[in-house]
């Protein structure tokens, strides 16, 4: 396990990569796989089991997230071709570091996926607590900025890449109690968008990949706060997507061609649909 110091940068994320040493232009040995993918939030749900597709298909992944817990548990499953570092986005000190400590035959990272985040809560905006939204802003929305721009740069000195962002389906259609929710998914695919403007001609591409509802996953347990009962209703009476079919989708949108960029999917299971607005009635 290899683990990141926290604490405060003094430096800009952009230069970050070089304050502590990773090198864009350091050669990197041959490779007798395809890709080294780069995953976060990827100690449970999405995260672990992109991390599983990619190593069953030949892949090297580094798994970062807080738990270092869980990441030793997948890093033992998955064996010599992941790599676990604890990381935590919403610090940038946390960020530098992990970069810095990954060995010299991983820093070529060919994927990034940006799957770490969260929901928190359903009050309305009137009454949400503030602390939520400012930690839905600072993971869903900061932390993978950050982390995109500190490897973006090597990427595109290559002529080759992908960032695969984690949306939602919630920030493209908005409902009662999504608030800053929605609106942190919705910032994450109008920033993809912009990446794939800024990108055009560098052979970098830029996903934003936007599930609906999706069961088998701590996503509601961590919105209602451990309150498990609440969660499950959440899924009750339905078939919802799995992790496994947001991981198939990622897999599939990475290993497509170089020349072709999906720029946006949304995916919903088939028992998930639109609703007609909500009208108040005197």
């Amino acid at each position: 396990m290899i683990r990141a110091r926290n604490g405060k940068a003094n430096k800009r994320v952009s230069s970050l990569y070089i304050q502590f040493g990773y090198n864009p232009k350091s050669p990197s040995p041959s490779r007798t796989i395809n890709m080294i993918v780069f995953i976060t939030g990827a100690s449970a749900g999405f995260g672990a089991e992109m991390a599983r597709t990619f190593v069953k298909n030949g892949h090297q992944v580094v798994i970062c997230a807080r738990r270092t817990d869980r990441l030793e548990a997948l890093a033992a499953e998955l064996g010599d071709a992941a790599l676990p570092i604890e990381l935590d986005v919403t610090d940038p000190a946390s960020i530098a570091n992990a970069l810095a400590m990954l060995p010299q035959s991983w820093r070529q990272i060919d994927v990034l996926i940006n799957n770490a985040g969260l929901a928190l809560g359903t009050k309305p905006a009137h009454e949400a607590p503030l602390e939520d939204w400012e930690t839905m802003i600072g993971t869903n929305c900061t932390g993978l900025v950050r982390l995109t721009r500190a490897l973006l740069p090597a990427m595109v000195e290559r002529g080759s890449g992908l960032v695969i962002n984690l949306g939602s389906v919630a920030g493209h259609y908005p409902y009662p109690g999504g608030n800053v929710y929605g609106a942190t998914k919705a910032f994450v695919e109008q920033f993809t968008l912009n990446l794939r403007a800024d990108l055009v001609g560098t052979g970098v591409r830029a996903t934003n990949l936007a599930p609906g509802l999706c069961g088998g996953t701590e996503f509601s347990n961590v919105r209602f706060k451990g309150d498990d009962a609440a969660a499950a209703k959440v899924y009750e009476g339905t078939t919802p997507l799995t992790a496994k079919d947001i991981a198939e989708t990622a897999y599939w949108i990475a290993t497509l061609p170089p020349h072709v960029n999906v720029n946006s999917i949304e995916l919903m299971p088939t028992c998930q649909g639109f609703s007609p607005f909500n009208i108040k009635r005197s």
